[in-house]
């Protein structure tokens, strides 16, 4: 990693997870990890409505039980308001921490929020579902439009995969398209290397890309409902974001899949999962590396993934515009896409990988 061979350098630091615990009842541990961790003062429970009564409320209880004084926030939307409201409340209680139970949304909240109070916090996920559950990123709707924004990685991460295993079976499919993209964003990645001459880290790179390969391998066996399942899948989420905490970067795990999947939120948002059109990105991607795009539907379809527009219920058309426009999202990340397809390449693409 050429950012850690500088002496006497410290323009990068690597955020990592001190403390991470898989297994089946593992949320019964939270106040023992919160110990371990060193963490002090109180805590605010960030959670949904659905996962507030059914984890965040038990959490809650068995902090206070445990002498940690809590207050649980409720949170609907992935929006800066919701950050800020999460601020207020922590100042309010003077909270030392922040805990984030549920999925991407209370998560996302959670992470920002702490950045923002100065604090740490803990990620409790529900569901495996995206690799957010370990990133230094967030994701928010900042004027109609998701948006990522640098946070921080969480000091803790406790997945039950009790839990995690009875989500609802589409979460776990696009926790793996979530991961599989990591072979475009990789292809990327080295693209702007080399014409571009973009900082790149081989180990970041070869992390991310083992996760990826792990998961198209065993693909065959990842069943939901099976807490076996569940633990490789949310083990392989954790290193995509360790990736990207060791290259400083969301690059080892996001590229023209990745603007691909926001392009689509921008013309029809609220219509997939973010893995799942992850998922399709990387098939059409992957074409246009002149990589096994074969190899990348084949795995999609093994998970129980998208592999058509159709099956998420998205016009032609919207994919179509979506392969046009997505060059536009993070301009300054240099992808495949280059300055864009043209309608007629993009057209073709789709086809010629079947996701229209």
């Amino acid at each position: 990693m050429s950012q850690l061979v500088r002496p006497l350098s410290r323009s990068k630091w690597m955020e990592l997870p001190r403390l991470v615990v898989v297994g089946s009842g593992v949320t019964a541990e939270v106040p023992d990890v919160c110990r371990d961790l060193k963490l002090k003062g109180g805590a605010l429970i960030v959670t949904g409505p659905t996962t507030g009564a059914l984890v965040g409320g038990e959490i809650s209880q068995r902090m206070e039980d445990c002498g940690f004084e809590t207050s649980l926030m409720i949170t609907k939307f992935s929006k800066l308001e919701e950050v800020e409201r999460a601020e207020l409340l922590a100042a309010e209680m003077n909270a030392g921490f922040f805990i984030g139970v549920g999925g991407g949304r209370s998560i996302d909240v959670a992470k920002l929020a702490s950045v923002r109070a100065g604090v740490h916090f803990v990620s409790v996920p529900t569901a495996a579902s995206h690799d957010g559950i370990c990133s230094a990123q967030a994701s928010l709707t900042i004027d109609g439009e998701t948006t990522s924004v640098s946070a921080q990685a969480p000091l803790g991460i406790i997945a039950d995969t009790a839990i995690i295993s009875k989500a609802p079976e589409r979460l776990l499919a696009a926790g793996c398209g979530d991961i599989i993209s990591n072979y475009t964003a990789i292809r990327d990645w080295k693209l702007a290397h080399r014409l571009r001459g973009e900082e790149y880290s081989e180990y970041a790179s070869a992390l991310s890309e083992m996760t990826a390969r792990m998961i198209v391998e065993t693909a065959p066996d990842l069943k939901p409902g099976l807490e076996e399942s569940a633990r490789v899948v949310v083990k392989a989420l954790i290193s995509s974001g360790v990736a990207m905490s060791i290259a400083g970067t969301s690059r080892p795990a996001s590229g023209s899949e990745h603007k691909f999947a926001h392009a689509i939120n921008k013309i029809a948002p609220g219509k997939a999962l973010h893995g799942e059109l992850c998922g399709l990105g990387t098939i059409v991607m992957m074409y246009l590396h002149g990589g096994d795009w074969q190899m990348i539907r084949r795995a999609l379809q093994e998970v129980g993934a998208p592999t058509s527009a159709a099956e998420i219920g998205l016009d032609d058309g919207v994919v179509i515009e979506a392969l046009t426009i997505a060059h536009t999202i993070r301009p300054e990340r240099y992808t495949i896409l280059g300055s864009g397809l043209t309608r007629e390449a993009a057209t073709s693409a789709a086809k010629k990988t079947k996701i229209i």
